[in-house]
This record gives structure tokens, sequence and C-alpha cells, in this order.
């Protein structure tokens, strides 16, 4: 069984899944998909976890996440880059192509994009640290505005590209 929630964020709203008392969604959403009402006195600890732990990440007080979280879906490649990318630190960038270099070879960078593009966690598996090899921002599944808006929450300010 399942568990929905959505959360009002300084960068839009979001959709959190639970399953198992696991976080295994978490994806950004237009507010015409948000239920009328959305309460968090009745949902899971670990939705309220996710919850807090967000909250305390956009007020820049959190640098790091403990929710417990679980990849329900994906190949054992991306798999690989989805483990790959939450060990990128709070703050720091790396491109595409040093992200392919760590999961299988420089030649990977498309394969790399693509995974980090069907990253189901986003945020907690922070593909928007992902960055081109000449300092722009490359694509974000969110939106641009998005992934500008969470650097700039790490205090990492990218230029309008």
């Amino acid at each position: 069984m399942t568990e929905l929630y959505y959360m009002n964020t300084p960068i839009g709203w979001l959709k959190i899944r639970a399953a198992r008392d696991r976080i295994v969604e978490l994806d950004h959403v237009l507010e015409t998909e948000v239920p009328n009402e959305v309460d968090l006195d009745g949902s899971s600890p670990v939705i309220r976890q996710c919850v807090r732990e967000l909250q305390e990440y956009f007020s820049g007080s959190r640098t790091h996440f403990d929710v417990p979280l679980e990849f329900t879906a994906g190949t054992p490649f991306q798999q690989k880059v989805w483990q790959r990318l939450i060990e990128i630190p709070y703050g720091e960038t790396i491109s595409y192509k040093m992200l392919a270099a760590d999961c299988g070879g420089p030649n990977h960078s498309r394969a790399v994009a693509n995974a980090n593009g069907k990253n189901p966690i986003s945020i907690i598996v922070p593909c928007h640290r992902v960055i081109a090899s000449d300092g722009s921002l490359g694509g974000y599944t969110g939106g641009l505005d998005k992934k500008r808006g969470l650097l700039h929450v790490e205090g990492i300010d990218i230029s309008a590209t």
C-alpha cells in the first residue's frame, strides 16, 4: 500500500509517495494536480519525517537527508547512477561527464543524463547537482527554474543559462 502527500515549497508543489515505511517517489507537480485538502496530521511517520527534513532543507538548516528511501523501479544502471547522486555533497556540483566516468565510463554521458531524468526521488537524490561540463545548468525534469532554485538553496549561483 502506498501513501501520497503533497507539500508546498519555495520552488513549488511536491508529491511525496511512501511505501513500506520508505520514500519511493518525490516529484514536482503542478498546483492543479494537488488535492483540495492536504493534511499532514494523518500521515505516516516516514511522510512526516520527509516533510520535516524538506522544510529544514529549504530553510537552510539541513544539508543531508536521513529519511529512508527505496528505489522500486529502474534498471541496475539507473539505480547505480541514483546511488552515486546521493554521494554528491550538499553545495557542490559535478558534470554529467564526471558522473558518467564514475558510473561506467566517459562514453556513458547520455545514459547518465537519461538516468538523471528518470530519478524518482528528486531533491533527496540530488540530480539537480549535476550540471554541464561548461558550467551551464544542463537539463532538469522539474524545469530549470526549479534546478536553479535548489542550487540557490545550497549556496550555488548558476548564471541564468
